[in-house]
């Protein structure tokens, strides 16, 4: 039996409890799938299916505000029947989408994939809907008091999020689904408990206990997967091979971490194909996989013994130690020590080695498997662990090294077959790029080596433009003609060496012989002659490639005037354009176009005019920089609608695509959702109510606004967590819990909000244009400092505007409730809600286009909006009562 409960006048503490962990298990639910998809698929997808499932709240607010006067006859019955649907609903909805998994790569070629993408929106829709029905109703009955609720909503939701990273060390992201179907129960009882529900209470602890038992059993019992790892992700091939074993597991909020040791597994980075001929023996054995949510492998490779050492010198790393002799050596990211080990063999006195994940570090420092295998690597006496980024260490340390080393820091590459994911790269920026080469001794050497996977190339003229320009910051607008030597294998690695003061010509001819030993192909050294008249035909052919009309072109293939083979014996002469026999009778060596470009972006980039030749190749080749770390957005926007007839051309842009896509879509169903109610009840309720197109504004930028911050933030803060997980967790968990605060004290002015609101807005609106191009100094700085320090200052930093961005939303919404407009307290909750999910769509595409200034800056502008904005929302009803002063 239930009791009478007046939510607008005093309720208990159990019902402010109760909304405040259901709230968290819809935030715990979000975190949950995304990283499911981040472990089963890839994280882009999931921000596409969770962001259009979050438009339950939309669906809810437009049927609740046709339908109020029925919700608010039977709303104990509308929460009730939402609580006890939402627990099954989560766990019933995420194993079902294991059983339909979707690949990108197939959504052209197989139309079964669009059914599976819609499917999986469809599945994880349904939770969210009856979460924000249970909402929905709640802020309805509660509409006077609703600064307090939303109180309770946003910091219940900010702690439930700080308690699900807590939860990543307990479960596997297989069985995270745990995390919100606990917060739920102990939602769900609470409201029961707050309506003398004795009956509910008993159901919903009965409906729990049968979805953990769906969840644990049911896979077993069906032979279903909890979850279905594509099998494009790189541990599904490992997991393939008949002598495979998982050596070492563990899961934490810096990512699953797995181990796994094969004999088919060949972890060769950049390795040169004459090894296997002159080598006298290869290493057998000599690596394990390191693969962190499913992405990899990162090669752990063994400690080799003396005699198999000879190994290291074919791989591209070795470059810098040809010439120096007993280094200090500084390798900038550890990942699975392949370049540390380098270092060691190659006679470094002393190596320093720095990792921004602690999971790794804990992996290689207390694994007994992992510490015999390498030697126990990280207790060398030669070595110092530097336990954050290398890129923090390096900007802040006075320490100086005859080598810096970047190498591989990308697993298997930074193309995958999900597409390019929207990452930050914080650590291949222009400004990384200068802090490596100031921490460089007189004549010392940064090497960086990247995945050359790419054709036509893309990530690697990113890297060269960086590099030079970073250069050029550091030496002071000198000529550094000379200070680079770079080489690569096609379709494999790129090396880019810099020598501060510039390399010798013995130098260049120490490292020229190796290279052609090594068969590795220089694509720039000083002196090196190119021929641009060759620059107009490979950048029409490439855009051809993708834009002809007819029959698209194949760069790779050689002309029909550049023969590959030798012309025959007694023909005089060659067809002209062929490549010059070389010198030992062999037959020349075809041109091969992204070698060639390579040659030609370098001589444009040292002797000026680089930007005429980016402005005119089909891909988007601008430096990385912290405001826009990105190896990916490579489609030049321009562009965008000349690929809607040929996606199949570029499937590693579909993660960014994708992003296009679910813009387009969010806000096709924003408009819809928020539309509905005014075209079905214009006559019967919005015709008599005043500023209606003010409130839509207003709601609407504070949808955007919020949002935008808090993704945008999100990135920023990578620059000092390291991790994304983290910062979206310390973030969230921050920006929730400090505006709930805001909304519980803005109670205190609302009798003048005409007068004290605009001051509000103006202060979010300053704070965010001051954050926007001064927080990256201060997170350099908070980077280097212990990981449980750098989670406070980072909550301190977020804490002012958070604060101040609690205010408008309950108070627009409480004061809509006092002036009697109970349809448009509906509508106004939905609009919010639609452009949140339209913001989150937004900010990547701003931020790969504009940087990530750009994205709070739009914040910023979006609250300025709303300044004006909210005087429509306190417009009185026609003959209704007055607003408040």
């Amino acid at each position: 039996m239930t009791v009478a409960v007046d939510l607008d006048h005093r309720p208990s503490l159990a019902f402010y409890l109760s909304v405040g962990l259901v709230a968290g298990s819809i935030i715990a639910l979000q975190i949950g799938i995304m990283r499911v998809f981040s472990v089963g698929s890839w994280a882009h997808f999931g921000s596409l299916v969770v962001s259009l499932a979050m438009f339950g709240f939309g669906l809810t607010s437009a049927v609740m505000c046709v339908g109020k006067s029925w919700f608010e006859r039977h709303w104990i019955g509308a929460i009730k029947g939402a609580l006890l649907a939402f627990g099954p609903l989560m766990v019933v909805c995420n194993l079902a989408a294991q059983q339909v998994p979707f690949n990108a790569i197939f959504l052209i070629s197989d139309p079964m994939q669009k059914w599976r993408l819609f499917a999986n929106f469809v599945l994880y829709f349904l939770p969210f809907l009856a979460g924000a029905l249970y909402l929905g109703v709640v802020f309805l009955k509660a509409q006077k008091t609703f600064n307090r609720v939303y109180f309770a909503d946003l910091v219940g939701s900010g702690l439930c999020g700080l308690a699900v990273l807590l939860a990543m060390y307990a479960w596997r992201p297989s069985d995270l689904i745990m995390a919100p179907l606990l917060l739920w129960l102990a939602g769900g009882i609470l409201w029961f408990v707050a309506m003398g529900d004795r009956r509910g209470i008993a159901a919903i602890v009965g409906v729990a206990i049968l979805s953990a038992a769906v969840h644990h059993v049911a896979p077993q019992v069906l032979g279903i997967p909890k979850l279905a790892v594509s099998d494009y992700k790189g541990v599904s091939y490992v997991r393939k091979f008949p002598d495979n074993k998982r050596t070492y597991e563990r899961t934490s909020p810096f990512g699953y971490l797995e181990v796994y040791s094969s004999s088919y597994l060949h972890f060769a980075p950049g390795l040169s194909d004459n090894a296997a001929f002159n080598l006298p023996k290869m290493p057998s054995n000599a690596y394990l996989g390191l693969y962190i949510d499913s992405e990899g492998p990162s090669g752990i490779i063994k400690d080799l013994p003396a005699d198999e050492t000879a190994y290291f010198k074919y791989l591209p790393m070795y470059y810098p130690y040809l010439l120096k002799k007993d280094p200090s050596t500084f390798v900038v990211q550890f990942g699975g020590g392949i370049s540390t080990a380098v270092a060691l063999k190659s006679g470094s006195q002393k190596v320093t080695v720095a990792e921004g994940n602690p999971a790794v570090l804990t992996a290689f420092r207390e694994d007994k498997h992992l510490r015999d295998f390498t030697g126990d690597i990280l207790n060398n006496p030669k070595i110092d662990v530097i336990d954050y980024d290398g890129r923090l260490y390096v900007a802040h340390t006075k320490n100086r090294y005859d080598v810096v080393d970047l190498s591989l820091a990308d697993s298997a590459g930074l193309s995958s077959p999900g597409g390019f994911s929207i990452v930050e790269k914080y650590s291949y920026t222009r400004e990384a790029m200068s802090a490596y080469m100031r921490a460089l001794k007189p004549d010392g050497i940064l090497s960086v080596t990247l995945w050359n996977k790419e054709e036509p190339p893309k990530s690697v003229l990113k890297l060269y433009a960086t590099m030079v320009a970073a250069a050029r910051d550091v030496d002071g607008g000198k000529d550094i003609a000379n200070e680079f030597y770079v080489v690569s294998a096609y379709l494999s690695t790129t090396t880019v060496l810099y020598k501060r003061n510039g390399f010798t010509p013995e130098e260049i001819a120490k490292l020229s012989a190796h290279s052609k030993a090594m068969s590795f192909d220089e694509i720039y050294y000083p002196g090196i002659k190119v021929d641009t008249a060759e620059l107009p035909q490979i950048l029409a052919d490439y855009r051809n490639q993708f834009f002809f009309t007819g029959q698209p072109a194949d760069p790779t293939a050689p002309p029909e005037n550049e023969p590959n083979d030798k012309p025959p014996p007694g023909i005089a002469g060659a067809t002209p354009g062929a490549s010059e026999t070389q010198a030992d009778g062999a037959p020349p060596v075809p041109k091969i176009p992204a070698t060639v470009l390579g040659r030609l972006a370098w001589h444009y980039l040292i002797d000026g005019g680089w930007q005429k030749v980016a402005d005119e190749y089909v891909f988007d080749t601008r430096i990385l920089t912290n405001h826009q770390p990105y190896f990916a957005a490579y489609i030049k926007v321009p562009d965008l609608l000349k690929f809607t007839d040929r996606l199949e051309l570029v499937q590693d842009e579909w993660g960014y695509l994708l992003l296009w896509a679910t813009l387009g879509i969010a806000t096709v169903f924003a408009l819809t959702l928020v539309l509905f109610p005014v075209i079905f009840g214009w006559r019967t309720i919005f015709s008599r109510y005043p500023g209606k197109f003010g409130t839509m504004i207003y709601f609407l930028c504070l949808g955007l606004g919020y949002i935008i911050v808090e993704v945008g933030m999100i990135s920023h803060f990578i620059l000092a967590l390291s991790n994304a997980t983290v910062s979206a967790s310390v973030l969230i968990t921050g920006m929730l819990v400090f505006s709930g605060i805001g909304s519980f004290y803005a109670e205190r002015f609302l009798d003048r909000t005409r007068t004290f609101m605009p001051k509000v807005f103006l202060a979010i609106f300053v704070i965010l244009a001051v954050y926007a191009f001064t927080i990256d100094h201060a997170l350099d700085w908070i980077g280097t400092l212990p990981y449980a320090l750098r989670i406070l200052l980072c909550l301190a930093i977020i804490f002012p505007p958070a604060f101040l961005m609690g205010f408008p939303m309950p108070t627009a919404m409480t004061m809509l409730g006092r002036l009697g407009k109970d349809h448009m307290f509906l509508w106004a909750w939905g609009i919010n809600g639609c452009f949140s999910v339209i913001g989150a769509a937004l900010v990547p595409i701003v931020a790969t286009s504009f940087g990530l200034p750009a994205v709070v800056l739009v914040g910023a502008v979006a609250y300025l909006i709303a300044l004006p904005a909210f005087f429509s929302v306190l417009m009185p009803l026609q003959g209704g009562r007055p607003a408040a002063a």
